[in-house]
């Protein structure tokens, strides 16, 4: 039984103006396509659509490269594909502006996912929860509208007894800020 699907995709994107109108507590929201990279050993196919909401930045009073270490967001998303592992995720965001119009984004977090554990078709991942990593490369086409290219990396960091196939993506999204 899929852990996820379309619905639940696309339900995040629902709330977010709710959220957003509720003490601005969503910075922006996005949706993003990957496809899988593979691996010798990575059986999962085709395309995985993405949804994502990123909470307002934590505030410090620092400017520079302090300022972004100490003010990261919260991200919250789901993945899902027709011949994919799903995957509900979550982890810190740090966005570095790079001059006025382009930025790249780095992040750490945890998944949970409906994959294989140490047999099947798919990667065999081990446990259910796996750490994620996650970065971007981003171009703001107006002050609410940017375009990222984007990769994203799940695994178990040796951590589970069995095996660690790991997740990798790449792709494009698209995000909205408030």
């Amino acid at each position: 039984m899929k852990l996820l699907n379309a619905s639940l995709v696309i339900a995040p994107l629902a709330l977010a103006p709710a959220f957003a109108l509720a003490g601005d507590l969503v910075d922006e929201i996005r949706l993003g396509g990957s496809g899988i990279i593979d691996s010798k050993s990575s059986k999962d196919k085709g395309f995985v659509g993405s949804a994502e909401i990123y909470l307002s930045p934590f505030e410090s009073s620092q400017t520079g490269v302090a300022k972004v270490l100490l003010e990261p967001r919260v991200q919250i998303g789901a993945s899902a594909g027709a011949s994919g592992t799903d995957q509900i995720y979550t982890g810190l965001n740090w966005h570095l502006p790079l001059g006025e119009t382009f930025f790249a984004e780095a992040g750490i977090g945890g998944t949970v996912h409906n994959g294989n554990l140490d047999t099947g078709n798919g990667p065999r991942l081990g446990c259910r929860f796996l750490f994620r990593e996650h970065v971007a490369l981003g171009v703001k086409v107006t002050e609410t509208v940017s375009v990222m290219a984007t990769a994203d990396h799940s695994s178990n960091a040796n951590l589970c007894d069995g095996p660690n196939d790991g997740i990798t993506h790449a792709g494009l999204a698209i995000g909205v800020k408030f």
